[in-house]
């Protein structure tokens, strides 16, 4: 009979299990949690170091590179480190805005991935005090006759009409691709723009200690438990459908209640700090604030309203239900939050208060379950630099990357083809250039009756400020065939149409008026994408270059004696890009090169005299 192995001491001390394996950690960054703590967490400290120090939340391979692009300008009002930027546009108000992306929950369950994608971008701005006026998503299929791809396309494009046309917010821009590199794993990115005064600004770094903590909106429950650590962070594969738990389901009816309520408690001045709930859960919002404002906070979960039964403290914490958000009271103001609570029918209870002593503290039934310092959880994850593997370009590297994304042989025909005809029906019959106004018809864009431009009518979504005399134009675009074939072309190709596609609507809409510029001119919102990506001429009105270059002041001199033309300068230049004899005085007037009347137009005024003497002489 053979003897039994000889077991140590230090072997029969470790876990039956690899626990930070399971939260997706590491082994050295397991080692760095046990420096930073001093001893060996528990299960719920684990989890919350896991979806911390996610790539969802910590950003571990992508700040360093995100740290060299240029946060900083004039106009610049917020940068990044606040749930959303914000810029200055003028007179007081501030533009905030934001993407994010929700691939890989959209890839697992299209519908309600994209939905709360939506809700947890609008979450983001109104929690600066801002009110969301418009919503924007840059989308990336595979092709589109595969099943799975028409399948993602369906609930995509469902789950963000829905949530946004509930909530009532305008969807005015957007931009979608079909590539077959898209085909498991599609990228969903939704952008929200609000406006918001620079006095109402709110912040999640304004807490301080002895202020109650208020937990508000949706109840519990254990739908996206761990969904950053567990979800967004690994790769997709064929276990998708073992994931669908970890995806959020969300309601856009409580969200609109949850907005009217915050942005009450803002112009009340009633709170200190403002943090959605939204990946990591009750873990990540908490601990945000409190290492934002160099407090502690103590949270008793017993109290978190639910709405399953038999809630552990490691649930509670890891939750990632949908629409609920961590308000901070100013001391004496306690009541008021709670009648706005009430008045707008919303659960929210008083699940803790903010300390003195900078650590994490929660409780359960009298105890002490968890208790980390917040820098750990926020600021004190690992990061990685990438350019150490990524490796230069190869020969030929362009060509494969070109057929990767096209799907197609890389391979060139020796025989050139003449039938020029066939192959420009073969272009227009391609996915590329197809009309998206199936998608994006089922977007409400007129909500709030202050778009302008809607989808499909320019190349950037343009909306007016009520009570201003100036407004804002949006856009978002991708170059995603151009970058994987070079990936500095392609970002750079991505950002400069923004600009000009905006400047040119715009001027459309009148810019310019009476021979100089207004005093506040359109605002421009630009990020790295844009609506469409087909070219205009200059236009004919304001004598404006591609590049959007107004006019010299000379030229645009002429145009003050036409300020009576004012509504008719789009008529004008729509019916002269439809080939119209329609002209007008201002359109004649800032083209010398034009005739002063058409044909037409002569004959009708010719036949108007005739009239008018005819009539005299009765």
């Amino acid at each position: 009979m053979s003897s039994s192995p000889l077991v140590t001491g230090a072997e029969t001390a470790k876990p039956k299990y690899d626990i930070p394996g399971e939260v997706g950690l590491t082994p050295l960054e397991a080692i760095r949690v046990r420096e930073l703590v001093g001893r060996e967490p528990n299960a719920l400290e684990w989890a919350m170091f896991g979806a911390m120090w996610s790539e969802h939340c910590a950003y571990k391979h992508s700040k360093k590179l995100l740290r060299t692009l240029p946060t900083r300008g004039p106009r610049v009002a917020v940068g990044p480190g606040e749930n959303a930027g914000a810029v200055d546009i003028g007179g007081g108000l501030l533009c905030a805005f934001k993407v994010e992306s929700h691939n890989h929950p959209s890839a697992v369950e299209p519908y309600q991935g994209a939905a709360t994608g939506v809700g947890g971008i609008l979450r983001d701005i109104f929690a600066m005090g801002a009110r969301p006026v418009a919503l924007l998503n840059a989308l990336c299929f595979g092709a589109p006759e595969s099943a799975r791809t028409r399948r993602l396309v369906g609930g995509v494009v469902g789950g963000i009409g829905s949530y946004g046309n509930c909530v009532g917010i305008p969807d005015v821009a957007g931009h979608v691709s079909f590539e077959r590199c898209y085909e498991d794993n599609p990228l969903v990115n939704a952008m929200c723009v609000g406006l918001v005064e620079r006095d109402r600004l709110r912040f999640a770094n304004a807490a301080r200690p002895g202020s109650a903590v208020y937990l508000v909106g949706s109840d519990t429950g254990r739908d996206g438990i761990a969904g950053a650590s567990l979800l967004a962070s690994f790769e997709l594969g064929s276990g998708d459908d073992s994931k669908r738990p970890s995806v959020q389901v969300g309601n856009p009816f409580l969200e609109k209640l949850l907005m009217e309520a915050t942005l009450e408690l803002v112009s009340m001045d009633a709170v200190e700090a403002i943090q959605d709930l939204g990946a990591a859960g009750l873990t990540c919002a908490t601990s945000e604030v409190s290492a934002k404002s160099g407090v502690g906070m103590r949270i008793d979960v017993d109290v978190v309203p639910r709405r399953a039964e038999s809630m552990t403290p490691y649930e509670v914490m890891l939750s990632e239900s949908q629409e609920r958000m961590l308000v901070l009271a100013r001391p004496g103001r306690e009541r008021d939050i709670e009648r706005v609570f009430e008045r707008w029918e919303l659960h929210g209870v008083q699940i803790g208060e903010t300390t003195h002593a900078q650590v994490l503290e929660i409780q359960s039934d009298g105890t002490t379950v968890a208790s980390l310092a917040p820098r750990w959880l926020a600021d004190d994850a690992p990061e990685y630099d990438v350019t150490e593997w990524a490796k230069s370009p190869q020969a030929g590297d362009a060509s494969a990357a070109r057929g990767h994304v096209t799907g197609a042989s890389v391979a060139v025909s020796a025989a050139p083809t003449h039938k020029i005809g066939l192959e420009l029906l073969e272009v227009l019959s391609s996915a590329a250039v197809a009309s998206r106004r199936v998608l994006f018809r089922t977007y409400d864009q007129m909500v709030g009756t202050d778009t302008v431009v809607t989808p499909g009518l320019g190349d950037a979504g343009v909306l007016r400020i009520k009570g201003r005399r100036d407004g804002l134009a949006v856009a978002i675009d991708a170059q995603p065939r151009l970058a994987a074939i070079d990936p500095y072309v392609g970002a750079a190709a991505s950002a400069f149409p923004s600009s000009p596609a905006m400047c040119r609507c715009t001027t459309r809409r009148g810019a310019w008026t009476s021979g100089r510029r207004r005093s506040s001119a359109w605002s421009v919102i630009s990020t790295t994408w844009r609506s469409t990506s087909r070219s205009r001429a200059a236009c004919p009105v304001t004598s404006c270059s591609s590049r959007g270059t107004p006019a010299s002041r000379s030229e645009r001199r002429p145009m003050a004696r036409a300020s009576a033309c004012t509504r008719a300068r789009c008529r004008s230049t729509s019916r002269s890009r439809r080939g119209s004899s329609g002209s007008c005085s201002m359109r004649r007037r800032a083209d010398p090169s034009m005739p002063r009347t058409t044909a037409p137009r002569a004959a009708s005024l010719s036949r108007s005299r005739s009239s008018r003497s005819a009539t005299a002489s009765a």
